[in-house]
């Protein structure tokens, strides 16, 4: 099952990321996974966090350009090869991970990986195959 991602697109300038971040604190919202994308002029922040409709409210009403998307999260093995192991099985099924990036929690000694992909369902199907686990609403709370 999906999770929720928020994307935020802001200036790339001291501070910006703080005042976000700020804002999430004081609004109670943890951020659980974060990815910083960064050109010369903007980046793009992508966020799983405790509480993504709060979160989306919060941002949207401080003006900030924001958008929320469904990503996987993945337990993965934390050893040599491990993040191959859920790859490779969507590799052979034809679906493109168009980017991935690691949660700052973990799940016993699992790491937990968060992908956006080209094919939602299928990558659900071929993950439940090859007894790959996904996280879901548990994320939020961990």
């Amino acid at each position: 099952m999906p999770v929720k991602q928020i994307s935020i697109n802001m200036e790339n300038t001291p501070g910006k990321l703080s005042t976000v971040s700020e804002l999430l604190g004081k609004e109670g919202v943890n951020i659980c996974a974060i990815s910083i994308a960064e050109s010369a002029d903007s980046s793009i922040v992508r966020i799983i966090c405790s509480d993504p409709d709060r979160a989306l409210g919060v941002l949207k009403s401080k003006g900030h350009a924001v958008q929320i998307r469904d990503v996987l999260a993945v337990r993965t093995p934390d050893h040599p090869g491990g993040l191959n192991a859920m790859l490779k099985p969507l590799a052979a099924a034809g679906v493109n991970v168009d980017y991935l990036y690691s949660c700052l929690r973990r799940i016993e000694d699992d790491a937990i990986i968060i992908l956006s992909v080209s094919d939602m369902d299928r990558s659900l199907k071929v993950l439940a195959e090859n007894w790959i686990q996904t996280v879901n609403e548990e994320i939020y709370s961990i």
